[in-house]
């Protein structure tokens, strides 16, 4: 009888730490597969640009462009996938103004920007010019002041907008592209287009015409050109991508995309963060 009930005993505690071994090995595998998950999901961001080329557009199904260039490889370093989507600038930068995580790039560096968003860059600078149609410059010029009553088109929500209110011109024609203030300046709608001169050329030729077609009448500012990060963003996150901007401005990876898209152009090499997260 004693014996019997030992035996009982035995293969009920064997049975049982089976069983439990086997829980504990499934327990296992899910912690595996959830772990890398939430260390990914720790990095989510809505990532947003727009079509501004040749600094970001998209070419095909799928972005392109210097800035998308380096956010990719930002994106290798850091360890992020989320896909970077290219949609009007109202939209993104609605976003970004009213949602948690939201990253877009390009954006201007601007005083009231500095108290609604983190920036991190530069990884662009762009000159703010007022163009012309070829042949317009020394009549318009000639106005001398009175220049600052005739209407400028700009791209809605632009800090290229922003840049004509600030010095001093009091009609803005807006648009919500870049190529359809192009063909309005063309079109003989408005005299002076506000544009960045980085991206002159490529807004041009998409509408069928090119830099020969336009000329210069003013500069009205440099342009510093930076990721924006929404407020709301973890502060590791947006030092995250800090780190990786100083590390390809050290190791020359970022010297290198910027030359490909911009040879004459002068490289930024400094990384500075604004805004929110400043301190």
């Amino acid at each position: 009888m004693k014996q019997s009930v030992l035996m009982c005993a035995k293969r009920f505690f064997s049975r049982n730490v089976s069983q439990f071994a086997a829980t504990l090995l499934q327990c296992l595998f899910m912690i595996s597969l959830v772990q890398p998950f939430s260390a990914h999901a720790g990095n989510e961001l809505t990532i947003y640009t727009e079509d501004w080329p040749p600094v970001t557009f998209k070419s095909g199904d799928k972005p392109d462009g210097m800035a998308v260039e380096v956010v990719q490889e930002l994106q290798r370093r850091v360890g992020n996938q989320n896909s970077i989507q290219v949609v009007p600038w109202n939209r993104a930068y609605k976003a970004l103004l009213d949602e948690p995580n939201v990253m877009i790039f390009t954006v201007g560096w601007s005083e009231e920007r500095e108290h609604q968003m983190t920036l991190i860059g530069p990884v662009a600078v762009s000159r703010t010019v007022l163009y012309t149609r070829k042949g317009n410059a020394a009549r318009l010029l000639a106005l001398k002041d009175d220049i600052k009553h005739l209407s400028v088109g700009a791209y809605r929500g632009s800090i290229f907008a922003d840049a004509a209110t600030r010095k001093g011109f009091q009609t803005l024609d807006l648009a919500a592209t870049p190529q359809v203030v192009a063909k309005m300046l063309m079109s003989g709608r408005f005299d002076l287009w506000s544009e960045g001169s980085v991206v002159v050329s490529s807004v041009l030729k998409e509408i069928g015409y090119s830099a020969n077609d336009v000329e210069p009448v003013m500069v009205l500012e440099s342009l510093d050109l930076y990721l924006a990060f929404s407020a709301k963003t973890p502060l590791a996150q947006i030092r995250q991508w800090e780190d990786a901007l100083i590390q390809m401005k050290k190791d020359g990876s970022f010297r290198k995309i910027h030359q490909k898209w911009f040879p004459n152009e002068p490289v930024p090499a400094e990384v500075n963060r604004k805004g929110l997260t400043a301190q």
